[in-house]
């Protein structure tokens, strides 16, 4: 994950000239790769309605944010074994989130810029909203048809205890449709496999001789199974327990087989017939609701930026990379170049994602931020 920063400066000699001193510091000490953030001019309307939708892009933001990731996470489930190629999938008009951000032009026909800004935000919100509706509906869909899958696939898993025999046993292997004689299924530990040879004939009278045969096995032991009349299976059993040999209870049914096989058939078949047509879905709706999201994120910076610096709107919005283990460097340098915009948030520790009546400084906030805000600029966190 990339971090950045979105900052704004007012736009005009005093502080174009602090932001090139920005430039060279952070480029000289390489604290940051920093690119302009272009953002165009809106309708502003009314102070009043800014305040308002400041309050509204944040939570906005944050919902963007929390789609995205759960987007991302649904790429990951849904390629399960492959998902050590889900970043492939996580793109933005077809680059990666990273290039999009650097390179980053505000979509006019998209988002028209020459709409009230009221009008721009509730686009972008119903956009997001309709996305989350979809991706529910989607996920859900897919989610109970892998759940479905798994719990048929569960059943073969396990030991000869409580696994389903049902792929084990064929119709040859029982005495069927008789009305005296009854084939039993029973588990015999591996080192009691001649016990068991020696000893099944006797455990009860009317016992079949020479009935029989191991047809499965695994690690603790095997399935053999044995005929006999109906009428001794009780004793049978209780012997059989004695002699810590179990009778599983299984009754060999053609129509029920056939049916858990075509279910796991049909359901093999609805999990790969759903898996591309969803996976580009996701792919082409998390590039949607990411762009969305930079695009709250310009919205956020004009918003606060005209709150903090007043009209007529004129300032100068930059993305700052920073580079590893340099945050902390690079917010001394943002809050030295920048401390003439407010001294007293130079000199001040605030909360992130709070404002401050007196300045109007505000935070964009996105994921977490760093402890300290920047005096008189706006900053982000992206991914």
């Amino acid at each position: 994950m990339s971090e950045f920063w979105l900052i704004s400066a007012p736009g005009d000699k005093e502080n174009l000239q602090a932001l090139e001193r920005m430039n060279t510091v952070t480029s000289k000490s390489n604290l940051s790769y920093n690119t302009k953030f272009m953002i165009p001019d809106f309708k502003v309307g009314t102070l009043d309605s800014l305040v308002g939708l400041s309050d509204e892009l944040g939570k906005l933001d944050a919902f963007a944010e929390s789609l995205i990731r759960r987007m991302a996470q649904s790429v990951v489930e849904v390629m399960e074994d492959a998902k050590g190629m889900a970043q492939e999938n996580l793109l933005a008009n077809g680059v990666d989130l990273t290039s999009f951000v650097t390179h980053f032009e505000w979509d006019m026909a998209k988002y028209p810029a020459k709409q009230p800004l009221v009008s721009v935000v509730d686009t972008v919100a119903k956009q997001l909203a309709q996305i989350e509706t979809d991706l529910k509906s989607r996920m859900a869909s897919y989610n109970t048809l892998k759940t479905n899958l798994e719990n048929l696939e569960r059943k073969s898993m396990g030991n000869l205890f409580t696994r389903t025999l049902s792929d084990i046993v064929s119709k040859e292997d029982f005495v069927l449709d008789s009305e005296y004689l009854i084939t039993l299924l029973v588990i015999v530990p591996k080192q009691s496999y001649t016990q068991w040879q020696k000893t099944y004939e006797s455990l009860s009278d009317m016992v079949v001789p020479r009935s029989t045969k191991l047809i499965a096995e695994d690690n603790e032991g095997g399935l053999f199974t044995v005929t006999l009349f109906r009428k001794v299976i009780d004793d049978f059993k209780t012997k059989a327990k004695e002699n810590k040999f179990t009778v599983r209870e299984y009754y060999y049914d053609e129509k029920e087989i056939k049916r858990e096989r075509e279910e796991m058939s049909r359901l093999l078949s609805d999990k790969k017939q759903q898996y591309g047509p969803l996976l580009r879905w996701l792919k082409v709706n998390f590039s949607e609701a990411f762009i969305a999201w930079i695009h709250i994120k310009a919205l956020r910076v004009f918003v606060e930026s005209v709150l903090r610096y007043g009209l007529p709107v004129n300032f100068q919005a930059v993305l700052l990379q920073p580079k590893k283990s340099s945050t902390k460097r690079l917010r001394e340098v943002l809050n030295s170049v920048f401390r003439h915009l407010d001294q007293v948030a130079a000199a001040s520790i605030l909360d992130v994602g709070t404002r401050s009546r007196n300045s109007r400084v505000s935070t964009v906030r996105s994921a977490s931020l760093p402890g300290r805000d920047c005096p008189g600029t706006v900053l982000g966190r992206l991914l």
